[in-house]
């Protein structure tokens, strides 16, 4: 019985948890999973990463994927996750462009080239809880590519940070991955300000260590990490 008891509380939390393998741009998905999106780590174990300073902050990835997609300046994305995204915290995107002389299906991502383009703030529901954007639902929330991004070569990272044990040191966790992308008709903006993953995150930051029953009066006070949203 006790056996049966863990396989079955294993199960239960595999299935709380999620990635996210195929990006969704203008509502046409890329053709299978992992195709564009670079395969994470926690492909079969759906684990969340829960120390936000370790390098797999970054990509979280085991290899580069194949293909490149194309995704018009102005594109609405977002990301076909395997579960449910069913824990409160929010959903991030960061793009970085792929240096001169570097190809996109190769480049590791390092030093501070990050900008983040979209984040996602919480309301509270009837019942007196915090909620974001897209959860419970099986898609990450929406966000666009601004249209002044220059074109290019670029990694898109999303993430999605569950909150639900998040008043511990370490126990909010991490869902992320990256995608290999070509920006088209785009324009001459600057994205910034630019991060380093890791470096961007602290386990401290006010937007990792909280505890949401002291932020359900007021959603408004949440602070997402990492820098300001650049929207062009």
């Amino acid at each position: 019985m006790l056996f049966l008891t863990t396989l079955l509380l294993a199960a239960t939390a595999v299935q709380a948890h999620y990635t996210f393998p195929r990006l969704v741009v203008n509502s046409k998905a890329e053709e299978k999973d992992w195709s564009v999106t670079r395969v994470t780590k926690n492909k079969d174990s759906k684990q969340g990463i829960e120390n936000p300073t370790v390098a797999d902050i970054r990509c979280y990835q085991s290899g580069n994927a194949a293909n490149v997609m194309t995704v018009p300046a102005g594109a609405t994305i977002h990301y076909i996750s395997t579960q449910q995204v069913n824990h409160p915290g929010p959903t991030q995107y960061y793009i970085a462009k792929v240096p001169s002389g570097a190809s996109v299906t190769s480049w590791d991502g390092s030093g501070a080239v990050w900008a983040k383009i979209s984040t996602t703030m919480p309301k509270v529901d009837a019942n007196k809880q915090l909620t974001w954007p897209a959860q419970n639902e099986y898609k990450t929330a929406n966000a666009t590519i601004p249209k002044a991004t220059p074109d290019g070569d670029y990694l898109l990272r999303v993430e999605h940070i569950a909150l639900h044990m998040a008043s511990q040191a370490n126990k909010a966790q991490f869902y992320l991955a990256c995608s290999q992308i070509k920006v088209t008709g785009g324009g001459s903006g600057t994205p910034g300000p630019l991060v380093a993953f890791p470096g961007a995150y602290k386990s401290t930051d006010p937007g990792i260590l909280v505890n949401l029953n002291t932020i359900a009066s007021a959603p408004d006070s949440y602070k997402p990490p990492g820098p300001a949203v650049w929207s062009g």
